[in-house]
């Protein structure tokens, strides 16, 4: 995307292996919290999306949030292909 953004999907069976990969990159680069969504036949897997600022790199100190704001940017950034199902 021209703004440095960039659309980050993570898909696994193991959903704590989805959130371990989607931790080191929270680690490194500037990122939303990842919105998490069930897949597989039984709905035991994870789909998690992400938007990552490319321009920038996590701050060594991050700046507080508050759940309003944190959620408010979230609802923005969420897409209709992000609510169906596969």
């Amino acid at each position: 995307m021209a703004d440095g953004s960039v659309q980050v999907r993570i898909v696994a069976d193991d959903p704590e292996a989805a959130w371990q990969v989607a931790q080191v990159l929270r680690e490194r680069l500037l990122c939303d919290e990842p919105r998490s969504y069930p897949t597989g036949s039984e709905g035991d897997g994870v789909r998690l999306h992400l938007t990552v600022d490319t321009l920038r790199t996590r701050p060594t100190t991050p700046a507080p949030h508050t759940w309003l704001t944190d959620s408010g940017s979230q609802a923005r950034r969420t897409h209709a292909d992000e609510t169906a199902h596969p």
